[in-house]
């Protein structure tokens, strides 16, 4: 996103251009600033980097009664409950750590004046929103790796062993946090102010959560649900975590009775260009109605 692209409020002086790299290295910088900011809030921590964690210990724990999810008809096999709701809770804090964070956190910028002193000062845009994406990044892989942790130290979750799963891993996590980040930023021109950011953002999140396969096995849905949910990046992006961790069996199980990785791929980066789009048209310092 260009200078150009995001408009900035009108100054009395105009900004004087900064040496070229300076902006990036600016924005590497602000990284640490905008990490610290973000677990100095006490509920947005909460809700958005603990609670997959949170949810997976309820489930786990819940349902720990409830026998194996896949097992043989001789009753062998199959996997544990918390261990079919791992790859759920990955792509759901995913979910957390871009949209309802950047879009709560960006809105309650905009609308406190941050957003509009910023846009004023030789802050370059690059290095805002480098801030904002390494935030990001740096948040949503210490909760992965916080919920791997809790999955294989506290509930004895088996993990995936093979490289190429691994690397699977990688470029779904990679392509769903840049599409989940930046449509983030392009919600977070939805709130008309901060106090109502988070009654805004929030009851998307969840739904999206509920009809996308993260609490609920996907298949359990009506059709015409499903369907629907098939349109938003979440149901993907959670069936592709499911590749990675769980069983080849539990393809299966899935609405089209595969993992469909090619589809994953190509919904995500269809959302992540309308993402950018969105940014590109909506994106402002201060609101248009102010």
């Amino acid at each position: 996103m260009s200078e150009s692209t995001l408009t900035r409020p009108t100054v009395a002086n105009p900004v004087p251009a900064l040496p070229p790299g300076r902006g990036i290295r600016l924005g590497i910088k602000r990284i640490g600033y905008e990490v610290k900011t973000y677990f100095r809030v006490g509920d947005q921590v909460f809700f958005t980097f603990l609670f997959p964690v949170v949810m997976l210990s309820i489930f786990a724990t819940a349902f720990s009664t409830s026998g194996k999810i896949g097992t043989n008809p001789d009753g062998s096999g199959g996997i544990t409950q918390g261990a079919y709701y791992l790859p759920g809770m990955i792509a759901a804090g995913i979910l957390l750590s871009g949209v309802q964070n950047l879009a709560t956190d960006i809105a309650t910028e905009k609308s406190d004046g941050t957003l509009k002193r910023l846009g004023g000062s030789p802050l370059p845009v690059i290095s805002y929103f480098i801030g904002k994406m390494g935030q990001v990044f740096v948040t949503s892989l210490a909760q992965i790796v916080l919920l791997l942790l809790v999955a294989r130290v506290v509930f004895s979750i088996d993990l995936p062993t093979e490289p190429e799963l691994w690397a699977r891993f990688a470029w779904l996590y990679l392509l769903g946090i840049i599409t989940s980040a930046v449509l983030g930023i392009a919600l977070s021109a939805v709130p008309r102010t901060g106090k109502s950011a988070t009654a805004v953002v929030i009851p998307i999140v969840l739904v999206l959560q509920f009809i996308s396969g993260v609490y609920l096995m996907f298949t359990m849905l009506p059709e015409w649900l499903q369907n629907i949910a098939s349109v938003f990046p979440l149901k993907w992006l959670a069936q592709g975590m499911r590749s990675v961790f769980l069983p080849e069996s539990f393809a299966d199980l899935e609405q089209n009775g595969s993992w469909e990785l090619d589809w994953v791929a190509i919904i995500m980066l269809i959302w992540c260009v309308v993402g950018l789009l969105l940014c590109r048209f909506t994106f402002r310092w201060i609101r248009k109605d102010s």
